[in-house]
């Protein structure tokens, strides 16, 4: 958020169309062949434990890494440049009609698998970028003639670096394959809870070298199956106690269970918002005077249901902040009389939370003291002058791994009726291993809501993977149901937007745009090109940059979409 208006955000780059439109050409996923006990990896090298031995990197673009791995100590890294995509193969020996199960697991930015030369139907496999380590899987049948195939990974023009490890082209021995018959998986280790809800659990554990899946027990009763090291468990009842335990498997077997952890389920009236109304209007307070009018919280309309103070401060301490009222610049506004406001608006039944970061915020978040001092010094706050929660609208920075540290701290010390608020730009929402989105993706069992600003952001891609630009329906609607779509419920998604022109330097739409974007998510109707596959009732609502902007313009903003967002279905 701006204290000061900014400048349009920089547009999206050209390859951006052409990365979309070449992907959509990739071949599907096709289907699995079943191995046999007979069945060897006819891949050499196949976990990159001897380097790249038995590889070939165009480019030089290869190299082999000890982290990230999925299994072993070492895996391949590929990183396209220029004109390169990073291409490495190896010639594998085949048996003529046959068939065989290509498998890889991958991690990092765009990466492809797939093989050449089958004297049948060659085939690929691909996926966009993923922050952990994903299966890549397909099957191909080799020619009357065929006795060695060339399979290959490559990554995309431009993107970030790919990772490769535990290569398997898993059949009958061609007679030059290295590495020997799969044997049954040792057992998980690390099973942890990383969130609930009142109907969930969501588990995570370490990677098992020559696995290929895993399975998870409820209470001793096998519930879900995935490729990944998490698995979300949902359909459970609120406040009950459960047992879980991972076992891993792959074609020769499944190992034995883990060791169980116990979790009990949240109550239905707990975590990610409290007391919050099914459609909420969030509005940011400013204390500070950049030309807006100047407001005392009382001041703020009944429209808001959230109001997010903007901005704690960043301390010499690293990850600590505070809050400074700016009585001066606030027409004399006494710390009692904002601490006296806050607690009426609770009484009304709004939320009053602290907003860390902006445009101008310094906080950052990058080591696990910092993390701690985050906790503690927002908790102060929180106990100081009566804050319901917080908003994260850190603009220049966020590591997921210590953000979603420092955030399930702070849960812990305030409980399951925090609000926790984020506002992340356009850009940060993208894709879910920008670091905003996983942190929201961690956290999601205590978020309350992510309103993203659909402002100073130029041109972006929607989920159709078509481009849009700021400041139409089609804008709000597209990159909405890029969150939608990706794993957030949509209770937890909002629509940001500037109050008025003088609130943000690009982006603005009139209200009656923000309600049609709402119409369009929620019940299908006043869509503009772009119709979402499906509605989604439970959008929590909107979001202004600011109550101040909004009074300026005589309070349009809120006055036309409070309203609306609290008649949605």
């Amino acid at each position: 958020m701006d204290r000061a208006p900014r400048t349009p955000g920089r547009g999206r780059r050209p390859w951006a169309v052409a990365l979309v439109s070449a992907l959509a050409l990739a071949l599907p996923l096709a289907g699995a062949g079943q191995a046999t006990a007979a069945d060897v990896n006819n891949a050499k090298n196949a976990g990159f434990e001897s380097g790249l031995s038995g590889w070939t990197c165009s480019a030089n673009s290869g190299s082999v890494v000890s982290s990230p791995v999925h299994g072993g100590a070492a895996a391949l890294k590929a990183t396209p440049a220029g004109q390169d995509n990073a291409r490495c193969s190896q010639t594998v020996a085949v048996r003529p009609n046959s068939t065989y199960q290509l498998t890889g697991w991958v991690q990092g930015g765009y990466a492809y698998l797939g093989v050449t030369g089958t004297g049948a139907t060659d085939v690929s496999t691909w996926t966009p970028d993923s922050s952990t380590w994903k299966q890549l899987s397909t099957s191909f049948s080799t020619g009357s003639n065929t006795t060695s195939v060339t399979v290959y990974t490559h990554g995309w023009y431009g993107q970030q670096p790919y990772y490769v490890d535990d290569v398997s082209v898993l059949g009958p021995d061609g007679g030059g394959g290295g590495d020997p018959e799969p044997t049954v998986p040792a057992t998980p280790a690390g099973l942890t809870v990383s969130g609930t809800t009142a109907s969930s659990v969501t588990l995570a554990w370490n990677a098992v070298s020559g696995a290929t899946g895993y399975t998870v027990y409820r209470d001793g009763t096998r519930v879900t199956a995935v490729t990944g090291t998490s698995a979300t468990v949902t359909g459970l009842a609120a406040s009950t106690s459960y047992s879980f335990q991972v076992a891993a498997t792959n074609a020769a077997g499944e190992s034995a269970k883990s060791a169980a952890v116990s979790v009990r389920t949240r109550d239905n009236g707990g975590g990610g918002g409290g007391d919050l109304p099914r459609h909420a209007v969030t509005g940011y307070w400013q204390n500070f005077d950049n030309g807006a009018a100047v407001q005392k919280i009382s001041d703020v309309p009944d429209q808001y249901d959230i109001i997010a103070v903007a901005f704690a401060d960043a301390t010499g301490t690293p990850g600590a902040v505070t809050f400074n009222l700016d009585s001066a610049g606030l027409n004399g506004y006494t710390v009692d009389q904002f601490k006296a406001d806050v607690r009426a608006k609770q009484a009304a039944g709004k939320k009053v939370i602290i907003s860390v970061g902006g445009e101008k915020g310094t906080v950052a978040v990058n080591d696990s003291a910092s993390a701690t001092n985050f906790a503690d010094s927002v908790y102060a706050l929180m106990r100081e002058y009566g804050f319901d929660g917080v908003d994260i609208d850190l603009e220049n920075g966020l590591n997921a791994t210590y953000m979603t540290q420092a955030l399930r701290a702070l849960s812990a010390k305030a409980g399951p009726s925090m609000i926790l608020t984020m506002a992340p730009q356009t850009i940060d929402m993208q894709s879910t291993s920008n670091s905003y989105f996983r942190t929201a993706l961690n956290v999601k069992d205590i978020l309350t809501v992510v309103n993203m600003q659909y402002y100073n952001s130029g041109s972006m891609l929607g989920c159709d993977g078509k481009v849009y630009s700021q400041g139409s329906v089609d804008f709000l609607t597209a990159l909405a149901c890029i969150q939608l779509e990706n794993g957030l419920d949509p209770s937890q998604v909002g629509l940001g937007l500037p109050a008025s022109t003088r609130g943000a330097g690009s982006g603005y739409v009139a209200p009656s745009v923000v309600n049609a974007a709402l119409d369009c998510l929620t019940r299908g109707t006043n869509c503009g090109s772009f119709k979402p596959s499906k509605t989604y009732p439970g959008l929590r609502g909107a979001m202004t940059w600011s109550t101040n902007w909004d009074a300026t313009a005589g309070n349009a903003w809120s006055n036309a979409v409070g309203p609306h967002v609290h008649a949605l279905p």
